[in-house]
């Protein structure tokens, strides 16, 4: 039956997804953001190489994008309790959330920081800019667009990771979906769960665009 208690039940679960998603991504970005950077920059070719950084870096990353998100979950379990001091629930899930996408939105920083025409950084290099001056003012400032599209990208992935994590009590529409529409047969508030996901997502990749098109300098009237 819908009553009022299941109706907060879903728009607290609506909540709770957008706060770990949201949450989630912020530190993803925290992590992912300068290994991107270094990703670029210690490269074969890059401003400053570094061959072993790179290896181990490349190594690194691609290790934890391989497992999947629901393993990851279960191996970290002991590391989610240290910091947050349970292994369950929205807070707690942020954790194995941003720890499976630092990796991924490293490569999605890389992709876009490589996009950037190398004559522009040429020419920085020539007047003498500082490598930091080019990271911040040539590198990130050209890949501004591409950096927010690739955003937006991180932003799906992570909200679908945390419906996953409604599999052993992450909380939000994903614990929701699985309680009522999966061990209970409530095939309605699937339904619903699941249309509250992808208008997330709708709505998470319109303002993504909207936004990396008034930023992008080439498109103009």
């Amino acid at each position: 039956m819908w009553d009022k208690q299941i109706i907060l039940m879903i728009a607290e679960g609506t909540g709770v997804t957008l706060y770990m998603t949201l949450v989630s991504t912020l530190i993803a970005y925290l992590l992912g953001l300068p290994m991107g950077i270094t990703l670029v920059v210690a490269a074969p070719g890059g401003l400053k190489p570094n061959r072993i950084l790179y290896k181990i870096l490349d190594v690194a990353v691609n290790i934890v994008r391989s497992i999947p998100f629901l393993i990851l979950l279960m191996l970290i379990i002991p590391f989610t309790r240290i910091i947050v001091g349970k292994s369950y629930g929205a807070t707690a899930t942020i954790v194995p959330l941003a720890l499976a996408a630092a990796p991924f939105v490293a490569r999605l920083v890389e992709s876009s920081l490589l996009e950037v025409d190398h004559g522009v950084i040429e020419a920085a290099q020539s007047m003498g800019a500082s490598l930091w001056t080019i990271i911040w003012k040539v590198l990130l400032a050209e890949a501004r667009t591409s950096l927010i599209v690739g955003c937006t990208i991180a932003l799906g992935t992570i909200l679908g990771y945390s419906a996953m994590a409604g599999v052993v009590g992450g909380g939000g529409l994903g614990d929701i979906a699985i309680r009522y529409g999966y061990y209970r047969w409530q095939a309605d508030i699937m339904i619903v769960t699941v249309v509250l996901l992808v208008a997330l997502v709708q709505i998470l990749q319109m303002i993504g665009t909207k936004l990396s098109r008034k930023l992008d300098r080439r498109i103009t009237g």
